[in-house]
This record gives structure tokens, sequence and C-alpha cells, in this order.
């Protein structure tokens, strides 16, 4: 177990100061959230006025939603790690050294919780700017971390097992962005379950975002609901794991 937790720790000190190099994907990954929040926030703000809305306005709503859009699209393009170390030959040195397959998936998962929670974290701090309530106060905030690393590392364990199956990145990209949006407009993010159609409702009862959106919003909006925040913690916990397991396999499959 200690070798397993200092490879992990490896694996994923080495992914975050690949990413400390990468000064504009930094910028862009915070640029990108600000845009959404200023346009989406006033684009769609007189929804807020019809009767039964949940919120008093489409920002307080919003939020979450645009804390979650950020933490999938950071899990789910964790897998190009995979396809570039392959590409460039690092994997294959990993490979061929005493780390184990499992270790290497959960340092990479690891790695890209920790970049969604620390972008989450900005991302609400900006919210909270631009006048979003946040009825849980300052205690809320941990949370709402907790709900968005475990999303991401469902999302992230996705995208490794893609990565260890597909070989290029134009075919990660499409696959992806294939599921990216769907994922997205099937859950509660933008919109409440009760104004959508019957069955699109149903569908994004299923859909593991809606459990991080659903307690993350719950903070928001009326404060503390430990029963919602229980179910989302173990439904996401359950599901991380379940993903890192697939990814394990994978790699040990295609990998040996």
């Amino acid at each position: 177990m200690k070798v397993f937790i200092a490879d992990t720790w490896w694996v994923c000190w080495r992914e975050l100061k690949h990413l400390q190099r990468q000064k504009i994907r930094i910028m862009l990954s915070l640029a990108q959230p600000i845009v959404w929040l200023a346009l989406m926030g006033n684009l769609y703000q007189r929804i807020a006025t019809i009767p039964g809305f949940p919120a008093p306005t489409y920002l307080d709503y919003m939020a979450p939603g645009i804390v979650i859009m950020v933490t999938l699209f950071g899990g789910v393009f964790g897998g190009m790690s995979v396809v570039w170390d392959r590409r460039l030959g690092f994997l294959q040195k990993m490979l061929a050294s005493p780390v184990s397959r499992s270790s290497i998936v959960a340092g990479k998962m690891l790695s890209i919780a920790v970049q969604n929670g620390l972008q989450a974290l900005l991302i609400f701090g900006l919210a909270l700017a631009m006048g979003a309530n946040f009825s849980a106060g300052p205690v809320g905030v941990f949370p709402l971390i907790l709900l968005v690393t475990l999303l991401s590392m469902v999302f992230a364990g996705l995208s490794l097992a893609l990565g260890a199956v597909l070989t290029s990145h134009e075919a990660m990209i499409a696959v992806t962005n294939f599921f990216t949006m769907p994922l997205m407009f099937t859950s509660s993010a933008m919109m409440p379950l009760e104004m959508m159609p019957h069955w699109l409702s149903r569908l994004a009862r299923w859909n593991p975002l809606t459990y991080a959106i659903d307690p993350m919003r719950e903070l928001f909006l009326h404060g503390w609901n430990a029963i919602s925040i229980v179910q989302g913690v173990v439904v996401l916990t359950l599901a991380a794991a379940v993903a890192a397991v697939l990814a394990t396999n994978l790699f040990k499959g295609h990998f040996t």
C-alpha cells in the first residue's frame, strides 16, 4: 500500500508539473467560465421570472451548473495525457518501470481531481463576486469541492479508459466531444428537471452529473441538505471506483 500511494503521488505530481508549464491552457481554463457566467447569466435572466423557477436569479441557478461544466470538460479530456504520453514515448518508459498500472491510473485521476478542485474554487469565487448567493456559508465550500473532485474522477477514469484504447488525439477529441454536450443537456445543469420534457427528466435522473449538481445547488440556494449531499457523495464515489477499475483493467489489457 505504501508503494502504491507513493507511486500514485509521483504520477500525480508529474501531471501537475506538466500543467504548470502550460500557461495559455491555465489562462483559457479560467477565462472560459468567466465568459459563461457573464453571458449566460444575463442572456437567460428572464427565465427566473417564470412562475415556479427554483431560484431568485438565473445566475444563482446557473453558477453550480458552470462549475459542473468545467469539471466535466476537465475530466473527459484527462485521457488526452495518455495519448500524448504514448506518442512521445514516455508511457512506454513508465510501463517498463516498477510502477503498477493501477498507480498510473490513480495518479492521473488524482491530478485531474486536484486541477478541477482548484478551478472550481476560483469559479466559485467569481460567481460570488458577480452577485451569486451561497446559502451554506463558508463551511459549505468543503462539500462543494468534494463533489467536484469526485465527479472529475468519474469522468477522468472513463477518459483514461478511452485513452488506453484510442491511439490518436483526433479520435480522442471526436469521441469526448460526442458525449460531452449530451451529458450536459441531459442533466439539471442549465434547466430544472421540472421544466424538462418527461422523457428527458427521467433520463437526467440517471446522469451522474445530476448527483453532483443537485446537492451543489442546494448549497447555493437553500443551505445544508445532508441527505442530498450524502447521496451525491455515495453515488459519485461508487461511480469513480467503477471507472478506476475499468481504466486499470484496460491498461493491463492493452499495455502488457
